[in-house]
């Protein structure tokens, strides 16, 4: 008899699940295959495939660069490493924004030629048309609300969203609007800690939270920032769990030294 247990695939009914009975939900970016099979070997239950590729792998400053033809190379990579994480694909700046249409044409490529199993949007009341049109297509949706990146050059900064009243009122208001419209997670960033519980409460999908406090259903943070390959981005909300950018500069100068004084390849070391 096999003693070959089952692996469970994390589905967005799972998470749902997880909510309810009040476990938290661990999430975290990958963006190539061999960092993606170490993730979902160690357990994480869901991997954002994010647009903050723009920034961490292409180096561009913001994240609306990333086109919808990167994002899917990256995410069918991701694909190929994962047994059991549920897999989540940002759609890139200007793929769903302003037309409905296009933005299923964008979310049903995604799916096709990726195996992913669910894509991010930004925004509530703006995109609800382009979620709605996606969920009737059948490709399950997250959202995104507090600080959107895409939308930097609205902003204009990076600093705390939805303080004032009347911001705060419009998240709750929309995050409500995507639970009705049948997303099945919603992601709070950077909003204060007493909001993002409030939200949290009012609905009964689950909130995802970066920067936005203890009381989102989960956490997700990009994993050069956790990961300290990136050591530049420092704020309040990220724990940094490695600092790889120092293990990693070591090993290649001791590498660069033992190639350059013979040591390496040795004897032992060569056919």
């Amino acid at each position: 008899m096999s003693t070959h247990r089952e692996l469970k695939k994390i589905t967005t009914n799972t998470l749902q699940k997880m909510k309810a009975n009040g476990e938290k939900i661990s999430m975290i970016t990958a963006y190539d295959f061999s960092f993606a099979r170490i993730f979902d070997a160690a357990g994480v239950d869901v991997i954002l495939v994010g647009d903050s590729a723009s920034n961490v792998m292409a180096g561009h400053e913001t994240t609306l660069p990333i086109t919808l033809d990167q994002i899917i190379y990256h995410a069918s990579s991701v694909i190929r490493g994962v047994n059991r994480s549920l897999v989540v694909v940002d759609l890139p700046f200007g793929s769903y924004q302003s037309n409905s249409k296009e933005a299923l044409a964008s979310a049903i490529r995604i799916m096709k030629e990726t195996g992913a199993h669910a894509v991010k949007l930004e925004g509530g009341e703006e995109v609800v048309e382009s979620a709605r049109r996606i969920l009737a297509a059948g490709v399950p949706v997250m959202g995104h609300l507090g600080l959107t990146p895409q939308s930097i050059y609205k902003f204009g900064t990076y600093t705390v969203r939805a303080r004032e009243e009347a911001e705060a009122e419009k998240l709750k208001n929309d995050a409500k609007l995507l639970e009705q419209e049948g997303c099945f997670a919603v992601v709070l960033e950077k909003i204060p800690a007493t909001l993002a519980k409030e939200v949290s409460e009012s609905v009964q999908i689950p909130t995802i939270g970066i920067g936005a406090g203890r009381y989102c259903d989960g956490q997700v943070l990009v994993m050069h920032d956790m990961l300290g390959i990136n050591t530049e981005f420092k704020p309040r909300f990220l724990r940094q769990y490695l600092n790889l950018h120092d293990e990693i500069t070591s090993a290649v100068k001791q590498y660069i030294d033992d190639v350059k004084s013979r040591d390496f390849p040795n004897e032992n070391e060569q056919y």
